[in-house]
Parts: structure tokens; C-alpha cells; sequence
């Protein structure tokens, strides 16, 4: 599912840009939103989206956090 992987230019630049259009992509895509006509937020509050979009959320959880510790600041970010 991995749509942005490096010759494509993305508008946003910043850290986690590619995992958060691969995220909006997922969501886009799957029946909640399609069939359902539900936005993306309320079809991830409600859990309802398939396996591939919960992965990514979780990546993109993780980057987000990987900003903020100072840990992995030195050390880098993980499973990059």
C-alpha cells in the first residue's frame, strides 16, 4: 500500500508526511468511507477500517512519537 516512496515529491515535508498520505490514501479507499460515506476520523473512531489502514495508523503513531523522545533523537528512529 505504500504509494509515496521516494520519486514522488509530496507538499508536505515534514517528518512523516509519506505515512500520513499513505494513511489518508488507506482510509480513503476502504468501505467505510466509500460505502458508508463516513469521514476518515469517524471511521477510525469507530475502528472500522481494514488491517492495512491499522498498521499504518500504528506507524504513524510511532513516528509521531519518535519526534518527541529524546532517546531516539540520539539514536535515531526505529524501523526506518
Amino acid at each position: 500500500m505504500m504509494r509515496y516512496e521516494g520519486n514522488e515529491k509530496l507538499a508536505d515535508e515534514t517528518a512523516c508526511a509519506g505515512v500520513r498520505a499513505d494513511l489518508k490514501m488507506c482510509l480513503l479507499e476502504s468501505d467505510c468511507c466509500r460505502v458508508d460515506r463516513k469521514t476518515p476520523r469517524q471511521c477510525l473512531m469507530d475502528n472500522n477500517v481494514p488491517p492495512e489502514c491499522q498498521v499504518l495508523r500504528n506507524t504513524f503513531y510511532e513516528c509521531k512519537r519518535s519526534l518527541l523522545d529524546n532517546r531516539q533523537r540520539f539514536r535515531g528512529r526505529k524501523g526506518y
